[in-house]
Formats: structure tokens, C-alpha cells, sequence
């Protein structure tokens, strides 16, 4: 598998053409030939890179976990509380993806995505990298009695990681037409609202 460290320049170049190919026409759009075009390369020399869309795909996404949990780590690692580190998190993605809307494509790529192991794999170690590091902030959240301690931080990661997977999945299917940042904020707060300790 390819991560950040070991990709080259040349592969995120290919990431990043496949990216605009994927914001322009979907998945469908996506092949090794309009890439070549869109490079002005010839196909050989995409295939000396990458042996296939699904190879691409994945490739992307790995650099996208890798990217995540670099961020997400500052995040973590800073003096903030739980509650400052929450809105944190989510303002770095919104703010991510609003400059990289072909990342979101890569992550909802309709059928590819059902019929690629390798792909719904990466998308589960996406997955993973948002929950090793919300994880501890929720935990310290309900610690400190800023977060409720009604339902589990397992049950609140669910509540907060699916809330913000459907937002995403609005945005792409609506191509990516409403304001990315604004909905975000509006999502943070009225989670925040869900999930704070009412009595605090």
C-alpha cells in the first residue's frame, strides 16, 4: 500500500490530476485514459505507477488517512480542551475537503466502492484514524463532565461520525453547491447541543 511517506512526486501528481478528473465527471470519468490526457502523458506512463483506477483510488485515500491523522495529531496535541479540540477537529476537515472536494468523491465512490475490497478497506482505516483520535477527546469530555455521560463515547463517536459522514455525502451529492463551511459549523453546534452536559 502507498503512504504520504514513501509516495512520489509523480504518484500525487497522478493523485491530484485523478482528483480533478473525479471533481469534474465522477467515478464513471475516471480512467487511465482520460487521465493520460488530462496529464498529456501516455498511458504507459501512468501504468508505470499505478496498474489500474482501483490502484488510484486507493492510493488517494491512503494519502488522505495519512494526511488526517497528521492533522488530527496537532490537534490532539495541544493545550485545548475537549470541547475547543471537537470543534477543532471538525473546522481542519471542513476546511480540508472545501479545498479538495475530490477526496470526498474518492471516499463515496459508487460502484467502484462495492466491488473493491482494497478500497472499502482504506475507507475503514479513514474510518479508524477519525475515531484513535475523537476518541480521547470525547473520553476527557465526559471526564470533566463538559460532555454528557448518558450514553457511552462509543455511542457518541457513532451519533458524531455518522452525523458528519451524511453532511458529506449531502455535499457530494449535491456537486458540491452548498457551502461547506458554513453547513460544518451549523453541524459542530447543533452536536455540541446533543452531546454537551446540559447541566454544566
Amino acid at each position: 500500500m502507498i503512504t504520504q511517506e514513501i509516495i512520489s512526486d509523480r504518484q500525487i501528481e497522478i493523485i491530484e490530476a485523478a482528483g480533478k478528473i473525479l471533481t469534474r465527471s465522477g467515478i464513471s470519468g475516471l480512467t487511465i485514459k482520460n487521465l493520460a490526457k488530462e496529464m498529456q502523458f501516455s498511458e504507459s506512463a501512468i501504468y508505470r505507477h499505478f496498474t489500474s483506477k482501483e490502484e488510484i483510488i486507493v492510493a488517494m485515500l491512503e494519502y488522505l488517512a495519512h494526511d488526517m491523522d497528521m492533522r488530527y495529531m496537532q490537534v490532539t496535541n495541544s493545550d485545548h480542551d475537549a470541547l475547543q479540540k471537537f470543534k477543532m477537529i471538525f473546522e481542519n476537515q471542513f476546511s480540508f475537503f472545501e479545498k479538495n472536494p475530490h477526496f470526498v468523491v474518492a471516499v463515496f465512490s459508487d460502484g467502484l466502492m462495492e466491488e473493491s475490497v482494497k478500497i472499502n478497506e482504506t475507507i475503514l482505516k479513514i474510518m479508524s484514524v477519525k475515531m484513535k483520535h475523537l476518541m480521547p477527546i470525547i473520553t476527557e469530555g465526559q471526564h470533566k463532565n463538559v460532555f454528557t455521560n448518558a450514553i457511552t463515547s462509543e455511542e457518541l463517536i457513532h451519533i458524531v461520525m455518522g452525523t458528519f459522514r451524511l453532511l458529506m455525502f449531502k455535499w457530494r451529492v449535491a456537486n458540491f453547491q452548498f457551502d461547506i463551511i458554513r453547513n460544518g459549523n451549523n453541524m459542530i453546534q447543533s452536536l455540541l447541543t446533543i452531546i454537551k452536559n446540559q447541566e454544566k
